[in-house]
C-alpha cells in the first residue's frame, strides 16, 4: 500500500465522521441497542485510523532504505550469529580488532553508500579508498576475511561483505563496552572504489566545525548525532603523524600542561615515521571501552585532535558535549540513532551490486 493511498483513505475516514456529526438527527438513547450502534462506529473508526498509522509508521522504517531487521532469517538464519561468534573471537586474541571494525562503518558508510567499497584493493587501474592518505591508520581488513570465510561456509554466497561490515561494528561497540544497536541488513556489494571522491564526504581531524557539522548533516545527520559520533574517540589510538602539529614547532596553548608533557613523551619527534608504532592513547583513562569519559577529557583539554577540541568549544556542539560528559545514557542514545542513520546511507538493494565471493575483490565478469 503506498503512502498515497494511505493519505486517501485516512481523508475518507475523517469525512465520514465530519459528516456523520453534522447531519446525525437527534437520537433519544433510551434503548441500549441505539447506544451501541453509536459506540461501534465511532470505535472502527478510530480503530482504522490507528491501523493506518501503523501501517504507515512500518512502510517508513522497511522501505526507505531498502534496509530490514534481519535480512537472513530465511537465506542464512545463523549468519548474524556466526558473525557476532567470529566477532567475540577475534576481540580475544587481537584487542584492537574492536576499533576497527567501528572506525571501518564510518569510513565506508560515509563515502557516498554503505557498500563496503572501502574494502576493495587497489587495482591496476583504480586506488583503493583504504590506501589513501585519509584512511591512514585503518587495519585488520584480514580479519574481516576471516569473518567473511565463516559465514560463507554456512551459506555460500548469500551474505554481502557490506552486511558483515556493518554488523562486525554493531557487535565490536558491544564489546567495548558500548550499546546493542538494532541494524537494518540487506546491503549488497559495490564494484568500485571512491577514492577519488573520499575528500568531499569524509571530514578531517583538522577541518572547521563548520564543515564537519555540513559533511554530517548531508548524510541526515544532526548535531548530537556528530558529537556523540566522535564519541568513538573515547578508543583507539591516534598515530602522532596525526598530532604533532600541536606540539612543533611550539606547543598547542590550549592543551592541558599535564597533557602535553604525556603526548611529548610519546611523541619525541617532529616528523614522525608514519611506519614507527609511535601513538598516543585517546583516553587515557579507559582506553579500551567506548564511555563519555571523552567529553570530560575534551573539555579539560586533554583531546588530541583539533576537532576534539573545537568540539568542546564551539558553541554549536559544547552543550551537547557537557550533557554527555554528566549523562553516558544520553551519550548511547544519540550514538545509536547517528550509527543507524549512516549504516543507512544510500545502500545498495534489490538487484543493485552484487555479492562479493571475497571481500577485497569484485566478483569476475563472465
Amino acid at each position: 500500500m503506498t503512502r498515497g493511498v494511505i493519505l486517501s483513505k485516512y481523508i475518507a475516514i475523517v469525512r465520514v465522521l465530519d459528516h456523520y456529526k453534522r447531519n446525525r438527527k437527534p437520537v433519544s438513547f433510551n434503548t441500549q441497542g441505539a447506544k451501541m450502534a453509536a459506540k461501534t462506529l465511532i470505535f472502527f473508526a478510530l480503530f482504522s485510523l490507528l491501523a493506518i498509522a501503523s501501517l504507515a509508521d512500518t512502510e517508513s522504517t522497511e522501505s526507505d532504505s531498502g534496509l530490514v531487521l534481519n535480512f537472513y532469517k530465511d537465506s542464512c538464519p545463523q549468519a548474524e550469529d556466526i558473525i557476532k561468534e567470529q566477532v567475540m573471537l577475534l576481540y580475544k586474541r587481537h584487542k584492537n580488532t574492536a576499533f576497527s571494525w567501528l572506525r571501518n562503518i564510518f569510513h565506508d558508510c560515509g563515502v557516498e553508500s554503505c557498500d563496503a567499497s572501502l574494502l576493495l584493493d587497489s587495482t591496476r587501474r583504480t586506488l583503493s579508498e583504504k590506501e589513501t592518505d585519509r584512511s591512514f591508520g585503518l587495519r585488520n581488513f584480514r580479519y574481516l576475511e576471516t569473518i567473511k570465510e565463516a559465514v560463507e561456509r554456512e551459506c555460500p554466497g548469500v551474505v554481502s561483505c557490506a552486511d558483515i561490515l556493518v554488523l562486525s561494528g554493531r557487535d565490536g561497540i558491544v564489546a567495548l563496552g558500548g550499546p546493542y544497536i538494532p541494524l537494518k541488513t540487506g546491503r549488497r556489494d559495490g564494484r568500485k572504489s571512491r577514492a577519488d571522491i573520499l575528500e568531499q564526504y569524509l571530514p578531517d581531524h583538522n577541518e572547521s566545525m563548520t564543515v564537519v557539522l555540513e559533511r554530517f548533516k548531508n548524510i541526515g545527520i544532526d548535531t548530537p548525532g556528530v558529537v556523540a559520533l566522535l564519541g568513538s574517540h573515547s578508543v583507539g589510538r591516534t598515530h602522532c603523524v596525526k598530532l604533532v602539529h600541536r606540539l612543533y614547532p611550539e606547543v598547542d596553548p590550549v592543551l592541558d600542561p599535564g597533557h602535553v608533557e604525556h603526548m611529548l613523551h610519546k611523541c619525541p619527534d617532529a616528523i614522525p615515521d608514519p611506519k614507527a608504532v609511535q601513538y598516543v592513547r585517546n583516553d587515557r583513562g579507559t582506553p579500551m571501552k567506548l564511555d563519555n569519559n571523552y567529553y570530560r577529557n575534551i573539555l579539560d583539554n586533554k583531546g588530541l585532535l583539533i576537532v576534539d577540541h573545537q568540539l568542546a568549544t564551539d558553541k554549536r556542539t559544547k552543550p551537547y558535549v557537557k550533557k554527555m560528559a554528566k549523562n553516558q545514557d544520553y551519550f548511547f542514545k544519540h550514538f545509536g540513532r547517528a550509527i543507524t542513520v549512516l549504516t543507512e546511507n544510500n545502500p545498495l538493494t534489490g538487484n543493485e551490486g552484487e555479492i562479493r565471493k571475497q571481500c577485497n575483490v569484485a566478483n569476475k565478469r563472465h
